[in-house]
Parts: structure tokens; sequence; C-alpha cells
């Protein structure tokens, strides 16, 4: 291909990126800086559950529809528009003079974010060569993972030092930049138009989808403050049978010939349904994970914003340590290095939950650096190879079916491990339900390596040379 060739592609490939670092660093930036943002606004404990809550449920419900929304108008056209309203919501976050208000913010940024969101499957299947595509995909991955856990840390950082004197607002505020030359990419080389044949909106799907999943994600944030209760049981059974009608509808939509919002068949194929199975538990993990961490050394054991990045860096440099050797490793191993890794995690979660036994609290953060590196380097061993290989079976066409399913199970990850952190640890919030939901992550992670060796085999390679970009 032309080195202008070439030029289009990274840069198309770029706002790809900075809109997934956005999207993810603004999931856990705002845990951090939760403490500091409740006492300023006077924000209640529903409140607070919303600022974060609000985002990641908007950001799942809106994600099916935008990935149709995108094949009907164009992949650019909606990421661009995504990316514009994602950017004004985040201004509109920094700017919020009261609770309510941010957490209207949030929702509105939630949708956008998964505007962008759902278009970036298609965009990586359009810009890369088929057999190049894993590596596109491990960059992705390994951008979002990075974003997820550099939050807390970038979050204690501003929060500390205060550039410009704006305290919190500053989290939202950055990416008002990182926003603007991402639409500034996208407008020059982000070349993807509509779908040769624009499927229709599948309006009765988008509404049955979006119903079950507000309802089902509703009922799990909700919880987390009210605690489980018969409206909460009413909400999920009703999300449910609206799933089950979603189920039956999107088959019969098959049955008559029509284009339905989800590819039910995808399933079918055993790497991208074991795959959505370990998407969906890895990512409530992880999301459990650090949430606990970030609570625990704040609230718990009274470490400053500061000192929670600083004691949280060495996972972050761990995953992305892991991140760049997963490919060696899985080209050598194959599956039994993702099962490795977190299995890892695992242990090394065990490790920090006996030491913070025998020192009651205490923590030495020198003392603790190698095994919180080495618990982030299972991480990335195991979740930046995870979607490629998951992936691997399915064809272009599919790759775009999969632009908002994929997002989809990775957000009821999300909200399924908050609902579980709400359960064990919010309502006990010492250092004894810390213990136990680290205690529970270790155990849901060594078993998550067991179900990992399900994955097929003859996926578990990433190729042996560095991918190169298409010229479609």
């Amino acid at each position: 291909m032309t080195r202008q060739e070439a030029t289009v592609a990274i840069g198309a490939f770029s706002a790809c990126l900075l809109s997934v670092f956005m999207q993810m660093i603004d999931v856990t930036i705002v845990n951090t800086a939760l403490p500091v943002i409740t006492t300023e606004l006077g924000a209640s404990r529903a409140q607070q559950l919303w600022v974060v809550a609000g985002y990641s449920l908007a950001f799942a419900c809106a994600l099916l529809t935008a990935a149709r929304l995108g094949a009907i108008t164009g992949r650019r056209r909606m990421f661009l528009w995504s990316a514009a309203a994602f950017t004004a919501a985040s201004v509109w976050c920094g700017i919020s003079g009261g609770a309510l208000e941010l957490v209207l913010a949030r929702i509105v940024q939630g949708v956008a974010g998964a505007g962008m969101a759902a278009q970036t499957i298609a965009v990586i299947t359009a810009t890369f060569r088929r057999d190049h595509q894993p590596y596109a995909f491990a960059v992705y991955g390994a951008v979002a993972g990075f974003a997820g856990m550099l939050g807390p840390i970038l979050g204690g950082v501003l929060i500390t030092v205060d550039p410009f004197g704006l305290g919190w607002h500053v989290i939202f505020l950055m990416n008002l930049p990182l926003g603007i030359i991402a639409i500034g990419l996208a407008l020059k080389y982000l070349k993807i138009g509509p779908a040769p044949e624009r499927p229709p909106l599948d309006l009765r799907g988008s509404v049955l989808a979006t119903a079950a999943l507000f309802l089902l994600l509703f009922a799990l944030a909700d919880s987390q403050q009210a605690g489980w209760r018969l409206p909460h049981l009413g909400s999920v059974a009703a999300a449910l049978a609206l799933g089950a009608g979603f189920v039956a509808y999107e088959r019969a939509t098959r049955r008559r010939g029509g284009i339905a919002l989800v590819r039910l068949d995808l399933f079918g194929d055993r790497g991208f349904a074991v795959g959505s199975v370990l998407v969906t538990v890895f990512f409530g993990l992880f999301t459990a994970f650090v949430f606990t961490v970030s609570i625990l050394l704040q609230d718990v054991l009274d470490f400053s914003a500061l000192r929670t990045g600083i004691a949280m860096t060495p996972f972050a440099i761990g995953a992305g340590a892991g991140a760049i050797v997963s490919p060696i490793l899985v080209n050598r191993f194959g599956i039994r290095t993702l099962a490795a890794g977190i299995a890892s995690f695992g242990l090394w979660v065990v490790v920090g939950v006996c030491y913070l036994h025998i020192t009651g609290g205490a923590v030495n953060l020198l003392l603790v650096c190698g095994p919180v590196f080495l618990a982030g380097f299972g991480v990335g061993v195991f979740g930046i190879p995870l979607q490629p290989i998951m992936l691997a079976g399915l064809n272009d066409r599919d790759m775009g079916e999969a632009s908002g399913l994929l997002p989809t199970v990775e957000q009821i990850g999300n909200s399924v491990g908050l609902a579980v952190l709400a359960a064990l640890f919010f309502r006990a919030h010492t250092l004894g339900g810390s213990m136990v939901m680290l205690g529970a992550i270790a155990v849901v992670a060594v078993l998550l390596a067991g179900v990992t060796l399900a994955l097929p085999e003859r996926r578990a390679t990433l190729g042996a040379t560095p991918w190169v970009l298409s010229s479609r």
C-alpha cells in the first residue's frame, strides 16, 4: 500500500484509540475523585452511585442501537457526531454546579460514548487486512485496559496537584483537547461510509433490547444503594421476560428473511460463545477489583488520592508489560497462556489478602510493589489476546454485526461486577469486607482460568509478523 494510504489508515485508527481512551478512563477516573465531588456538591449516597453508574447504564443501553445507526448512516458520520456529543457532555460534566446536574451530564456522556464505541469493530475490520486484524484488536484492547487502570492513578494525581485550580472539574475537562484531536483525525482520515445494503433500524428490536438492558442494569445498580428489594426482583424478572421476547422476535425476523438487530447465530461459533462468557465475567471481575481497591485504600485505610494513585501504578505497569509479551506467549503456549494469566492474577490477589490479614491493614507500598505488579501482569496476559481470539472465527460481515454486541456484553459484565461488589463490600465497608471481596475476586479468577481452556485452541495465534495496514 502507498504511504498516503497508510497515513489515512493510521489516522483513522488513532481516532478510534483516542475515543476508547476517553470512554474507558471516564469509567474509573471518577472513583478517586468521588469523595471530593461528594463534599463539594453535597451529593447524597444515591447521587454518588449514579455519578458512576449512570454513565455505564446509558453506555450499555445505547450500544446496539448505535451500532445499527452506524450501519445505516455511515460509521464516519456516526463516529463524528458521537465524538462531538461526548466532548460537549464532558465539558458539561466539568462545569456542573450540582450533583443532579452532574448525573444528567454523565448519562448524556454515556450515550455519546456508546455511539463511538459501537463503530470501532467495523472501523478496524474495514481498515486492516484480515490476517492482521488481531493485532489491531490487541492494540485497541491494550489502550482500553490501560485507560481503565490509569483512571484512578491519573485521578489521584490531578486531584492532588490541582492544575489551574480547577479541582475535580479537571478530570472531565481534560477530554476537551482529546475530543478535539479525535474529531480532527476522524474528519481528515475516517472515510468509511454507509453499508452498501443499508439495514433497517429494527425499531421494535431496539426498544425491546434497550428496555431489557435498562431494567436489568438499573436493578443491579440501584440495589447497590437500597439493597435487594421486591421492586428490584420485579425489574430483573421483567428484564428477563423482555429479553426472551427480544430473542424470539430476532429469530422470527431472521426466519422472515429480515435483518435482525443482533445476529444470534454468532453464538453458534464456539469461540465467540465461550469468549462472550469470558468477557462478561472478566469485565465484571476487573470492575469489582478496581472499585474495591480504590475504596479500600481511600475510605478504609485513609490513603490520599495521590497515594492511592501511586499504590495502583505497579498494577498498571504490570498490565502493560503483560500486554506486550502476551502475543509471544500465546504463539508459544496457546490458550494455556490466557488461563495461566488470569489464574496468576487470582493467586496474587490471595497473597494481598493474606498480607492485609497479617498486617491488620498497614500497607508498605515498597514491599507490595512486586505482587501488585505481578497481579497486573496476569491481567494483561489474559485480557489483551482474549478479544482477538474470540473474534477470529468471524468473517468481515460478522465483525460488523459484533460492533455493538461485544461492547454490550462488556458493559453487562461491568454492571454485574458492581452489583456483586455492592452485595459483598459496600454495606460492610470495613477491612474485613474488603478482604471478603478480594477473596471472592480471587476465587472467580481461578474458576475463570478453567473456563478459558474451552476456547478453540486452533485460534490461539496472533501471527509471527508485525501487523500491517490494508488498503481497503
